[in-house]
């Protein structure tokens, strides 16, 4: 990937601090994944932060790759300017540091969501996706993800070096989550963990036929919880999980329905890791037996409740700038009260979530 940093990383240097080694989560959950393209970028600027492995789905797998390969390629800066090409080539505008008084003219970003949810292509988009196949295009049909997914270095995501990366995407046929690593990942997974089936056919690999990650995964934990890999999971969550709210128009419904069905794995995931931290508490599990995950969360569900399926689905770019700032600004808020809990302990209250 070719591409210029469009921000200076300014590098947090703590030289006297122990390294702090953590594995990424990353959602999927389409162009509001730019919040997560700012959670990353902040995370970058601490160089006693080291991402031992990346777990994720649709847009987070899009995140992940970028993200490896841009470390391995270039360190820091590299990674940095990788994830501002994907998210430039996913709609963002070419220098996306706004100033202050354009931001204040713009509208608030749930207005702008609001805005596209009203909007005659939207809803005639919607509606076509409702009652057509993207099988019935035939020779019209493509996949506008793929001229972005055959530009990553496949090289440097698929290398043994740097941070491990896992790629989670739903077998049609069986109904069960694949985790794709190493020399398995390619433009097609990518693809494959991405594949919203109303939008995109079904990707075939290796004879198997695939959807996006999120209905199995968002992400998926599991390959985190490797005995060399350090405790710690911290999820960059963009579905919200909980709306005050019932949805009584077509289009809040919808976009209800995809919220609960992107987080329903992810949240059996974390239940099991609490049953498991039961259990080691209550000395029905020897310490070692099973690995005691340390969960944390950086997540902006006020901005989130605010947007809905609509921005999901168009990357307006003036929201993937307000996204990127979210994430960088929910990043250095999670650093700057938990930094010192990272392998220490973990900062997801797992019984309150559940109770």
């Amino acid at each position: 990937m070719a591409a210029g940093p469009r921000f200076e990383p300014v590098v947090t240097r703590r030289s006297k601090k122990a390294t702090k080694r953590i594995n990424l989560a990353l959602q999927g959950g389409g162009a509001h994944g730019a919040f997560t393209w700012g959670v990353l970028a902040r995370l970058l600027e601490d160089e006693d932060i080291e991402i031992a492995a990346i777990s994720g789905a649709s847009a987070g797998a899009l995140n992940g790759a970028a993200l490896k390969s841009g470390l391995l390629e270039n360190g820091r800066e590299g990674a940095l300017a990788n994830l501002n090409w994907l998210w430039e080539q996913m709609g963002a505008v070419q220098d996306m540091r706004m100033p202050a008084w354009m931001i204040g003219a713009l509208p608030a970003p749930g207005m702008m969501s609001a805005a596209l949810e009203a909007s005659m292509p939207f809803a005639a988009v919607e509606s076509l996706t409702r009652m057509v196949s993207p099988y019935a295009y035939g020779p019209f049909y493509r996949n506008p993800l793929e001229r972005i997914a055959q530009q990553f270095h496949y090289d440097t995501i698929c290398a043994a070096e740097g941070p491990r990366f896992f790629v989670g995407a739903t077998n049609v046929h069986s109904g069960k989550i694949r985790i794709f690593t190493g020399d398995e990942i390619s433009t097609e997974t990518l693809l494959a963990s991405a594949c919203l089936p109303t939008l995109f056919k079904a990707v075939e690999i290796e004879g198997e036929h695939y959807w996006d990650g999120g209905y199995t995964g968002n992400p998926a934990l599991f390959p985190l919880y490797a005995q060399d890999l350090p405790q710690d999971v911290l999820i960059v969550h963009i579905n919200p999980l909980e709306r005050a709210e019932v949805p009584r128009n077509p289009q809040a419904i919808q976009n209800r329905i995809n919220e609960i069905s992107f987080n329903s794995s992810l949240l059996r995931e974390m239940r099991a890791i609490r049953f498991v931290h039961r259990l080691l508490d209550d000395g029905a599990l020897s310490e070692g037996a099973m690995k005691r995950v340390h969960v944390h969360m950086v997540a902006n569900d006020d901005l989130m409740q605010e947007l809905s399926l609509a921005s999901k689905m168009v990357p307006a770019p003036y929201l993937l700038h307000r996204l990127h700032d979210a994430g960088y600004e929910a990043a250095g808020t999670f650093l700057a009260n938990h930094r010192d809990d990272l392998n220490t302990r973990g900062t997801v209250d797992l019984e309150a979530m559940f109770s």
